[in-house]
């Protein structure tokens, strides 16, 4: 027979194993996956879309916000230490850089298959999100159709002194000073920012403040991205401005792409594959088409109605990953006297 102390200590190991085992839900529920992000959008672009893929899976997003080449600069300053699982950039340029490097790691196949060649890496390292044309958007009571130019080289002309705005701190237009230099030449790409200094070309903060003085006449026409227009005409239908896309293929009809890669320092590389592959999903990219007013990269999803397709817009060839030299821009920028 047991001994009553026995039996006392016996009871007593039972209760325990249960606490321990009831407890054991509770530590794995306060304890869920994370991801950390690094992103060169915006919370106010990215954020929502990023909340709903944690309120989706469990997995809660850990998200750095900063401007695009900051949030690069910072990945290869922290090389292999940096926390950064996801790096999601406003342009494909800051990705080359990454990739340049050898900080992003080689995508699957389910995630690549997904975007067309053209807003991917050659060698699969990263992959666009959303695409962003850049444009030229005029007053359309002080300009009509056939008052615009054929290219962008054309705002050069004295028909357009003063009367031109631009955004030269902002990095979607340093990408594009960047497709010029690819597609044209250093010396050309030089000459063009010169003469548009010359030429009298406004300088602005953003494109929210170029699209203002385009839309209060201060200036006839500014360069910006297409997407800044429709919340605008959103609050205000009657707004007098328009966008000019540049036809047969000139540089000034770059499609650029905000897009993500993965860090080839992550320590859990199938959670972060998860993410790119969830914001090429069909509710990402719808949220994309219809929050941002950006261009889904995935096929089967609608864009806005105003919006000038795509496959429409004769873009120059080029290899997105080619925009990496970002510090060249910039040199050729403050040269040019464009920046303060």
């Amino acid at each position: 027979m047991f001994s009553r102390s026995t039996l006392v200590k016996s009871a007593i190991g039972l209760c325990l194993a249960s606490l321990l085992l009831l407890a054991l839900p509770a530590m794995s529920a306060a304890e869920p996956e994370t991801l950390t992000v690094y992103s060169g959008r915006s919370e106010s672009l990215i954020g929502p879309i990023l909340e709903q893929f944690s309120a989706e899976t469990g997995i809660r997003v850990e998200a750095r916000y900063g401007e695009t080449a900051e949030m690069a600069a910072t990945i290869l300053e922290e090389g292999a230490n940096s926390p950064a699982d996801v790096y999601i950039a406003q342009d494909a340029g800051a990705l080359g850089a990454l990739a340049a490097e050898g900080r992003l790691a080689a995508l699957p196949s389910d995630i690549l298959e997904r975007v067309p060649a053209t807003f991917q890496s050659a060698s699969g390292l990263w992959v666009g999100l959303s695409g962003r044309a850049r444009v030229l958007a005029y007053n359309t009571d002080l300009l009509s159709e056939a008052d615009l130019p054929a290219s962008l080289l054309e705002l050069t002309d004295p028909v357009w002194h003063g009367r031109i705005g631009w955004a030269p701190t902002n990095g979607s237009f340093q990408a594009h000073v960047t497709a010029l230099r690819v597609l044209l030449g250093e010396d050309a790409a030089r000459a063009w920012l010169t003469g548009m200094v010359a030429n009298g070309t406004a300088a602005y903060d953003n494109n929210r403040a170029v699209l203002q003085a385009v839309s209060d006449g201060e200036i006839a026409a500014g360069l910006i991205n297409h997407y800044y227009l429709y919340p605008a005409l959103n609050e205000n239908p009657t707004l007098p401005v328009a966008l000019h896309f540049f036809p047969a293929g000139d540089p000034g009809a770059l499609i650029n792409v905000a897009g993500a890669g993965v860090l080839n320092t992550s320590d859990q590389p199938g959670l972060a594959q998860r993410l790119v592959l969830y914001l090429l999903g069909n509710a990402a990219q719808t949220y994309f088409a219809t929050a941002t007013y950006e261009y889904p990269l995935i096929s089967g999803v609608a864009i806005d109605p105003r919006l000038v397709p795509l496959a429409e817009i004769p873009t120059p060839e080029i290899d997105l990953s080619d925009l990496s030299d970002l510090q060249t821009t910039l040199d050729l920028i403050q040269e040019s006297g464009a920046l303060p």
